[in-house]
């Protein structure tokens, strides 16, 4: 059984080092707009850190830096030692995304769209390719799925499939955009179930950006708030049970106020 430092392959019995992400100082501005200010926390190897905060403060931007599609106004991100925008970083470190909508391609079936990545990188043959991904369907209970096409799947089947192609990439960091959005409460308990097992299991380093209170409180080992771009809150889900700030009381525990609707203060 691997230590808190390793992270066991899905697909084979080999051991990598887990990774971390450190976070020092970002920044990031579009023009005269401010979206990052000087935000800084660190993902520790193996861990579960959610990363919430309301529309528009700046957590998506934040995850594309992690994965090197952003560069940063000012300070850094690194993933494992490694600058996240330097090419060598995605040579040494795998990283895997599951994307909000899934991006699935339509013209696909599900095997198709899971052995894409595998194809195009000539990284195993078709016999390869098929033991992956039979092993990621098998990991996600989608085995009678494989040659369906995303339009005839179910949004939580579609972000299941969405994971599982993740799962194809073999990485030691899993990143998730709002993973349980647009899911009914039953569908989204699901998904926070399978990503704590799947680090659970294999000790895999996740990074998930959501808005869903439930995940955090119950899968998180730790959670950052951002709130106008900045880390307001950095804790352990117990501390979010009854927060002392009461902007992150408000954001989590919004209480419905008829006599002063929230919708006659917002900006048009």
């Amino acid at each position: 059984m691997p230590g808190p430092s390793q992270t066991r392959n899905p697909f084979t019995e080999h051991e990598t080092p887990a990774v971390s992400v450190a976070i020092e100082g970002l920044s990031k501005s579009f023009g005269n707009r401010v979206v990052l200010d000087q935000v800084t926390f660190s993902v520790q190897p193996g861990e579960i850190f959610v990363l919430m905060g309301p529309s528009g403060s700046g957590k998506s931007v934040l995850l594309k830096h992690v994965i090197g599609l952003e560069q940063p106004s000012g300070g850094r991100v690194q993933v494992d030692q490694y600058d996240a925008t330097a090419e060598e970083t995605r040579e040494k470190v795998r990283m895997a995304i599951v994307f909000q909508a899934g991006a699935l391609f339509n013209s696909l079936t599900v095997y198709d769209n899971l052995a894409l990545y595998l194809r195009e990188h000539d990284l195993a043959s078709e016999d390869g390719i098929r033991e992956k991904v039979g092993r990621a369907l098998q990991i996600l209970s989608l085995e009678g799925a494989a040659e369906k096409y995303p339009s005839e799947l179910s949004g939580g089947m579609k972000k299941r499939v969405a994971i599982a192609r993740a799962l194809v990439m073999e990485p030691q960091l899993l990143l998730y955009d709002e993973p349980t959005s647009e899911l009914d409460p039953v569908m989204s308990a699901t998904i926070s179930e399978i990503i704590a097992l799947l680090k659970n299991e294999y000790h895999v380093t996740t990074l998930v950006v959501s808005h869903d209170r439930d995940l955090a409180l119950n899968i998180a080992d730790r959670v950052g708030i951002l709130m106008d771009g900045r880390l307001i809150f950095l804790g352990t889900p117990a501390d979010l049970r009854e927060p002392k700030d009461p902007r992150v009381a408000a954001f989590l525990y919004p209480q419905i106020d008829l006599q002063n609707p929230r919708y006659k203060q917002l900006e048009t």
